[in-house]
């Protein structure tokens, strides 16, 4: 198994006033050679959005966008006539496709939002856009793991890409072992709270790393924690 750990201060740091941002992968003005995505995987965004201030109307194509708020709640609106508001708990996924535009803006006025913002190259291009959202029950991730996303939408939300998204939240001490989808995907870990250990990898708040090379693996807790899996195809089309 081979584990390439990111910690939480290596990451992409931008503060624009309304928008504080950190970017585990390049994007925008952070650019790492080293980091320009794992697999499948194109961008995972931490992003803190002050109240009433948000992302006007922008396009989007060919990427699957992946939602995931931690506080607050995202405000969105899109070119099919969809818009809503997501919280946590919530989970939205939009296929790009051929081509969309939308805005994300907070929905709150006074209080900040912190969301997880992820791109993920698309199996498909071209296809028709798609939109959706789903509120998941967060007592069904303790101890187990919780699929948000999947390939063929059996389990959580469909996406255009054999990818797999799951949440854990993990007591102190317990463990939980994680069983590959597909043969040959990675899985990249992003440990939203707390402290674990993955095989001789320890991990704590906002670290991240990319396994590979095994068919399963184990995520101990050492403290209380949060983790996000993001399992995808390790070779693009």
């Amino acid at each position: 198994m081979q584990v390439i750990l990111h910690k939480a201060e290596s990451r992409g740091h931008a503060n624009h006033g309304w928008l504080d941002s950190y970017h585990t992968f390049s994007f925008s003005s952070y650019y790492d050679p080293e980091r320009v995505h794992f697999g499948a995987l194109r961008v995972l965004n931490d992003d803190v959005v002050a109240g009433g201030m948000g992302f006007g109307t922008h396009p989007h194509d060919n990427m699957e966008i992946i939602s995931i708020p931690l506080r607050g709640s995202l405000e969105h609106r899109d070119s099919m006539g969809n818009k809503g508001v997501i919280t946590k708990g919530e989970v939205q996924v939009m296929s790009a496709g051929s081509g969309i535009q939308h805005s994300e803006y907070n929905h709150s006025k006074t209080d900040d939002v912190n969301f997880l913002q992820l791109w993920i190259f698309p199996k498909l291009k071209n296809i028709k856009p798609r939109y959706d959202q789903k509120l998941f029950d967060t007592n069904e991730r303790k101890n187990k793991f919780q699929t948000l996303v999947s390939a063929n939408g059996d389990a959580g939300m469909q996406i255009n890409q054999d990818a797999w998204l799951s949440m854990i939240t993990l007591d102190e001490n317990h463990e939980a072992t994680y069983t590959l989808n597909k043969s040959g995907n990675g899985v990249y870990l992003f440990v939203i709270g707390g402290d674990i250990t993955v095989g001789d990898t320890a991990m704590h708040q906002r670290d991240g790393a990319g396994i590979m090379g095994t068919g399963e693996f184990t995520i101990k807790a050492d403290s209380a924690a949060e983790v996000l899996l993001i399992e995808v195809p390790l070779q693009l089309n």
